[in-house]
């Protein structure tokens, strides 16, 4: 007796998930910088929703659409000043479909 296993990936998950964007007033900013520092070239790997990634001239770029809001950035590198970080305001952000 053979049982069929769904194979369910984490992207299949965040796509029931919306994101309502706040146009022109992003809740994150990548502070300009030169070079990435290493925290914010962990955030390429680490964000769970795949927000950051470098550019074509090797800095880190961040696409709102999409955040969770579950503070990975934050607590990586707001203190050191590589991102800037507010809540969105009332109403944007992210909407959990399930809760």
């Amino acid at each position: 007796m053979t049982i069929a296993v769904a194979k369910l990936r984490v992207e299949d998950k965040l796509y029931q998930n919306r994101y309502l964007v706040d146009p022109g007033r992003p809740h994150i900013k990548v502070r300009p910088h030169q070079w990435p520092s290493t925290n914010l070239l962990a955030l390429t790997r680490v964000c769970p929703a795949k927000c950051y990634e470098l550019n074509e001239k090797g800095q880190v770029e961040i696409t709102v659409d999409g955040c969770l809001e579950c503070g990975t950035c934050r607590l990586l590198c707001e203190k050191s000043g590589d991102i800037e970080w507010n809540y969105p305001q009332g109403g944007y952000g992210v909407l959990f479909k399930f809760g």
